[in-house]
């Protein structure tokens, strides 16, 4: 399993303390922010796109990045050159992105490009074992795709996330001496 310190949040300035710390693969929210942070550190780490990708930033996070998280538009995933994750929305909720769990199946059929597994962000909730049916369809989708990548679980989950298979979790706050719930 591969960590990903979610650096969000993290200034320019702090990178070089993630750096010290030995931590090797960073994932960004934003691609402005991507070009800054590698600009000021594109060595130190791996990077990875973890925000929603818009077809415009695609350029800059081919440039930068080794993987994408978080493909979910057909326009993205056709302006990317390097490996993708799709995301899911398992839970339906409006306010995040994602294909739905029924219409995954002809996305990847119709979009290019490498895609290595799935990735989701189930509904915010305080007790990790709440998250674990979210983790489990995400990993039977993938598993029944072919798929070998699962990018699932942050802080507060992340050790639910890894029971279910979970290649890649994404953390932050646990590491940055945040509460995570």
């Amino acid at each position: 399993m591969t960590v990903v310190a979610a650096t969000k949040y993290v200034s320019t300035e702090e990178m070089a303390i993630l750096a010290e710390a030995g931590i090797e693969v960073v994932g960004e929210n934003r691609a402005q922010d991507l070009e800054a942070k590698h600009a000021a550190h594109g060595e130190a780490f791996r990077w990875h796109f973890i925000g929603h990708l818009q077809s415009r930033k695609a350029k800059t996070v081919n440039a930068i990045c080794e993987l994408v998280h978080s493909v979910d538009s057909e326009s993205a995933a056709r302006r990317l050159e390097i490996p993708a994750l799709v995301q899911v929305n398992l839970a339906g909720e409006a306010s995040k992105s994602g294909i739905p769990p029924d219409e995954l199946e002809a996305f990847l059929e119709r979009v290019p490009g490498e895609v290595r597994g799935l990735s989701t962000m189930p509904p915010l909730a305080r007790d990790p074992e709440e998250s674990r049916p979210f983790f489990r369809r995400l990993q039977g989708l993938a598993e029944g795709l072919g798929l070998n990548e699962l990018s699932m679980g942050t802080s507060q989950d992340y050790r639910v996330a890894a029971e279910e298979g979970a290649t890649l979790v994404r953390v932050g706050s646990i590491l940055y001496g945040r509460d995570p719930g």
